[in-house]
C-alpha cells in the first residue's frame, strides 16, 4: 500500500490560513503537516512537498515577505526544492518566494521581480490603493503539464476563488516578463468571466502587470500564487495538481531564464530647492527596526540600525501657513506616539533613504490633505523611510553593499535608494 502523501505546512509569526490549507489538503487526500519557523529545518526533508501559507509573516516589516524570506527554513526549502519537490507560496507564501529569489528562477535565486503595493486603475486613473478583498475570475494560460500546480486543468480554463492583499502586483522589467511568457512561466491570469485579460479594474485587481495572478519557476516545481486557492473548493485543482505532480515523481521541464541582474544604485540623495523635509522618529519601541537588525546579525552583520519616516514637502503659496495646517491634519506623523526629528549624521552611521519607484502612499496622503482637509498650495509629497546602519565591529564602509545586496532594506525592482550622508 502506498503511503499518504505528506505536505509541510510552513507557518512563520503572523501566518493566519494554516487551516483553510489544511483543509484543501484534507479534501484531495494528502496528509498536511504542520511545520513551523523554528522547527528543525532538517525534518523539511521527510516530506514530499510544501506549502507556504498566506497572513503577515512578521507583521510585514520592512515590506511584505522579506524577513521571512532570510529565515534559516528558507535556505533548507532551497535545497529540497532542488530534489525537484513542489513548494507553493499562497499570498504572503507567494510574496515569501518571490523575496527570496525562488520565483521566477533565475541564477542563484536573484531577484527578478517584485510584489508591491496595490494600484487599482480604471478608464486610466488610479481609484484606489492599498489592501482588497474580493473574489476573482483566473485562468490558466500554461499548458497543464507545464507545473506541478496546473495539471488538473485545461488551458484557458476559469476559476473564480478568493483575493484578499496589500500587496499583490507583480512588478517585472519589461524584457524579463517577454522571457517569463515565453517559457510558458506566466501561468494564471486575472480576467473577466469570458477569460479576457482586460488590464483595468475590477478585472485587474491590484494593478498587476499582464494581469498576473500567478507565476512559476523556470523548473515548474514552484508557484508563487496570490488569490486563494485553499479558501474555497474551487481551488482544489492546485492541490490535486501538487499531488498529481508527486504521484508522477516530480516531472519537472527545463526552461533556460536567464537576465541580468538589477545593479544597486546609491545615489546621492538632493531634495528640491523649493522643498521642505521632515523625519519623523517613533516614541515607542520601534519593531519593525528591531526585526531587520537582527536578521541582518543573523545573516552575520553585527549591526545597529535605526528607522525614520521622511516626508518632502513642496508647495507652492505661503509656506509657513500650508505647513502649519498639515501639522495639524495629523496625516503624515501622530504626534502621540511619533516627532518631528533629524536625521542625525555622524562619520559612524550611514543613512539610506529609501522610496518606492511608484509612491503610492505618498499620492494617497497628497489627495487626502488636498480633498479632505481642503489644504491648497500643496505641490508634491514625497514619502520615504530612511535607515540609519553602523557597525559594531569596524566601519559600516565595509559592508554596506553587501546589507544592500541581501535587498532586506529595499527590492531594486520596485524601490529606489539614496545616500544621505
Amino acid at each position: 500500500m502506498q503511503s499518504k502523501i505528506k505536505i509541510g505546512i510552513i507557518q512563520f509569526p503572523g501566518s493566519n490560513t494554516e487551516r483553510e490549507t489544511f483543509m484543501a489538503c484534507n479534501r484531495v487526500g494528502i496528509e498536511p503537516v504542520e511545520f513551523l519557523w523554528n522547527d528543525n529545518p532538517k525534518k523539511l526533508s521527510n516530506l514530499d512537498g510544501y506549502i507556504i501559507v498566506g497572513g503577515f509573516s512578521y507583521e510585514d516589516r520592512s515590506r511584505a515577505g522579506i524577513i521571512a524570506a532570510l529565515d534559516p527554513i528558507m535556505r533548507q526549502l532551497t535545497v529540497e526544492s532542488k530534489k525537484n519537490k513542489p513548494l507553493l507560496g499562497i499570498c504572503n507564501g507567494a510574496q515569501i518566494l518571490v523575496e527570496s529569489g525562488l520565483v521566477p528562477g533565475l541564477k542563484n535565486n536573484q531577484v527578478g521581480m517584485a510584489l508591491t503595493d496595490n494600484k487599482r486603475i480604471k478608464d486610466g486613473h488610479v481609484i484606489g490603493v492599498g489592501y482588497y478583498n474580493t473574489w476573482v475570475n483566473i485562468k490558466m494560460s500554461a499548458t497543464s503539464n507545464r507545473c506541478a500546480f496546473t495539471r488538473k486543468l485545461k488551458k484557458e480554463q476559469i476559476i473564480k476563488i478568493p483575493l484578499a492583499h496589500g500587496e499583490g502586483r507583480f512588478v517585472i522589467p519589461k524584457s524579463l516578463l517577454k522571457k517569463i511568457i515565453s517559457n510558458n512561466q506566466a501561468v494564471y491570469q486575472y480576467c473577466d468571466e469570458e477569460g479576457k485579460t482586460l488590464d483595468e479594474f475590477p478585472f485587474n485587481p491590484n494593478g498587476s502587470i499582464h494581469n498576473l495572478a500567478a507565476v512559476c519557476n523556470n523548473q515548474g516545481n514552484i508557484m508563487a500564487m496570490m488569490p486563494h486557492p485553499e479558501r474555497t473548493k474551487n481551488g482544489d485543482f492546485v492541490f490535486h495538481s501538487m499531488k498529481d505532480f508527486i504521484q508522477q515523481n516530480n516531472p519537472i521541464t527545463n526552461h533556460v531564464l536567464k537576465h541580468n541582474k538589477e545593479k544597486v544604485e546609491l545615489k546621492k540623495y538632493k531634495a528640491v530647492d523649493s522643498s521642505t523635509e521632515w523625519v519623523v522618529n517613533m516614541i515607542i519601541t520601534d519593531n519593525e527596526a528591531s526585526s531587520v537588525q537582527n536578521s541582518l546579525i543573523q545573516l552575520g552583520y553585527d549591526v545597529v540600525l535605526t528607522r525614520q519616516t521622511h516626508w518632502e514637502i513642496t508647495t507652492d503659496g505661503e509656506k509657513e501657513k500650508i505647513m502649519n495646517k498639515i501639522e495639524s491634519s495629523g496625516e503624515l506623523y501622530n504626534s502621540n506616539k511619533e516627532f518631528l526629528s533629524n536625521i542625525k549624521t555622524n562619520e559612524k552611521t550611514i543613512s539610506i533613504l529609501v522610496r518606492q519607484k511608484e509612491d503610492i502612499y505618498g499620492r494617497l496622503k497628497q489627495e487626502s490633505l488636498k480633498h479632505r482637509f481642503q489644504i491648497n498650495g500643496l505641490v508634491k509629497l514625497k514619502r520615504g523611510v530612511v535607515w540609519n546602519l553602523s557597525s559594531k565591529r569596524g566601519n559600516i564602509e565595509t559592508i554596506i553593499y553587501e546589507i544592500l545586496e541581501t535587498n532586506i532594506l529595499f527590492n531594486p525592482l520596485s524601490h529606489e535608494c539614496y545616500r544621505i550622508n
